[in-house]
C-alpha cells in the first residue's frame, strides 16, 4: 500500500452515480473499499433518489449525499447537477472523483478540474460518436476503467487512438469474509426457498431477460436425466411467462421451480447443489462470486467476463450450447465428495486472488494511471 504525504484535507474523493438503485450500493461500497487505510477521505453521491439510511450504511465511504434529482435533471447537459457539483467541490476541495458509467462521467468533467476514472459496467458505452468526441476532449485527465477485461477491450476498440494504460480493467470484487458470515446454511435456505432437502439442485440467480439466457439452462436441463435434480431460478423479468411456457413444452416444468425476487438472495446460495450463469456475454457476473464464496461448484457460458471469473476451462461452455452445457451439468452432480471439495476450493482460491478486497486494491494501485495520478497529488 502507497504511503500518503498530502495533509487529510486534501485527500478527499469524490464518488459520483446516476441512482442508489441495485448493484450500486454495493458498487459503491467496494470503489470505497480501495482507499480503506489509505488516508483517502471519500464522499459518495447520488445523483437520484431521495435519502436513505439502508443505502447510507451501505455505501461506504466517509460521507452519503444524495442530491434527490428525478431523471429529467439529469438528461441533456444536467447544467442543475453540474452547478450543484460544483458548489460541493467549493465546499470539499475533491483532487480525484470515480464515476460509474456514462452520465456520471459527464459530469464530473464539467464540473470538476480534477483528474477522473470512469468506471464502466457494461459494454457499449462509447459506441456512440459524440460519447467518443467527449472522451477524447477530457483525455487529458480522464482514465476509463472496465469491470473485466471484456468491457475494457470494449472501450479500447471504441477508443483506438487511447494510450492502452488509460483504459483499464477494474474488477468487482466482494468482502469474503463478511458474506460467507451472512450465509445462512444449506438446510435453513432450502426452508426459506421452499426446495426439498433431498433433491439435487443447480441454481441459477438473474433478471429473466435474454441476456441473461435462461432458455439455454432450461433446454440444457431438460436434457438430463431426472437423477432426482430440479432446477431453481432465482429472479423476475418480462421472459417469466415464456420460460415457464418453455418449461411446460419440454415436460420439466415440475422439475423447474421459479423462485421469483428474493431479498438478500446473495445469503441463501448454499440451498444449491451447483450454480449455473447461462448469460449471454455477461460484463462480470457479481452472482459467480456469490456463489464461489458459497463454496458451491460453478458452470458459466464461455464468454464476456464470466470466462476471467471461472478459470477453468471445463467448466465453461460455448454460449447458446444446451448440448455441452447439459454435459457439464452432468458432469458436476457426479463429482464425488473429494472431486466436489477440490473443485470448489480450486474456485475459492481464485477468487481470493482476484476478487477480494486485497486483490482488489493491489490492482487498483498498481495501475499506472493511478500511480501517476497519486503521485502528482503528493503520494509517495
Amino acid at each position: 500500500m502507497m504511503s500518503l504525504t498530502m495533509s487529510a484535507s486534501q485527500r478527499r474523493v469524490l464518488q459520483l452515480c446516476h441512482s442508489h438503485g441495485a448493484p450500486f450500493a454495493d458498487i459503491t461500497q467496494q470503489w470505497a473499499r480501495l482507499f480503506a487505510d489509505t488516508g483517502w477521505n471519500v464522499t459518495t453521491v447520488y445523483l437520484t433518489g431521495n435519502p436513505d439510511d439502508e443505502v447510507m450504511r451501505a455505501s461506504g465511504g466517509d460521507k452519503v449525499i444524495f442530491f434527490g434529482f428525478d431523471s429529467r435533471d439529469v438528461r441533456g447537459l444536467k447544467l442543475r447537477a453540474v452547478w450543484k457539483l460544483r458548489q460541493l467541490q467549493r465546499a470539499n476541495g475533491f483532487v480525484l472523483a470515480v464515476a460509474h458509467r456514462f452520465k456520471p462521467v459527464y459530469t464530473c468533467c464539467l464540473a470538476l478540474d480534477v483528474p477522473v476514472i470512469g468506471v464502466h459496467h457494461a459494454y457499449g458505452d462509447y459506441r456512440r460518436l459524440g460519447r467518443r468526441l467527449f472522451a477524447s476532449a477530457f483525455a487529458s485527465r480522464l482514465a476509463l476503467a472496465g469491470v473485466s477485461d471484456a468491457v475494457r477491450d470494449d472501450i479500447r476498440e471504441c477508443l483506438p487512438n487511447w494510450p492502452a494504460d488509460r483504459i483499464l480493467t477494474q474488477y468487482n470484487h466482494i468482502d469474503l469474509a463478511k458474506l460467507q458470515a451472512d450465509l445462512v446454511a444449506r438446510d435453513e435456505a432450502r426452508r426459506v426457498l421452499g426446495l426439498p432437502d433431498a433433491a439435487y439442485i443447480f441454481g441459477n440467480v438473474g433478471r429473466l431477460h435474454p441476456d441473461k439466457d435462461q432458455a439455454t439452462l432450461i433446454r440444457a436441463f431438460a436434457r438430463l436425466a431426472p437423477h432426482g435434480s430440479l432446477l431453481a431460478i432465482a429472479g423476475r423479468g418480462g421472459l417469466e411467462e415464456s420460460l415457464k411456457a418453455l418449461a411446460r413444452e419440454l415436460g420439466i416444468a415440475e422439475r423447474v421451480r421459479f423462485l421469483g425476487q428474493t431479498p438478500s438472495m446473495s445469503r441463501y446460495f448454499r440451498a444449491f447443489d451447483s450454480f449455473v450463469l447461462s448469460s449471454d456475454h455477461e460484463p462480470f457476473g457479481m452472482v459467480l462470486l456469490e456463489a464461489m464464496a458459497a463454496e458451491i461448484p460453478v458452470i458459466a457460458s464461455d464468454c464476456g467476463g464470466a470466462r476471467e471469473v471461472v478459470a477453468a476451462r471445463e467448466w465453461r461452455f460455448p454460449l447458446g450450447a444446451a448440448e455441452v452445457l447439459a454435459e457439464r451439468m452432468h458432469s458436476v452432480r457426479e463429482l464425488g465428495p473429494g472431486q466436489r471439495a477440490d473443485l470448489t476450493a480450486a474456485q475459492l482460491t481464485h477468487l481470493q486472488a482476484y476478487f477480494s478486497q486485497a486483490a482488489a486494491q493491489r490492482q487498483f494501485w498498481a495501475q499506472p494511471s493511478v500511480q501517476a495520478w497519486a503521485g502528482r497529488l503528493g503520494t509517495t
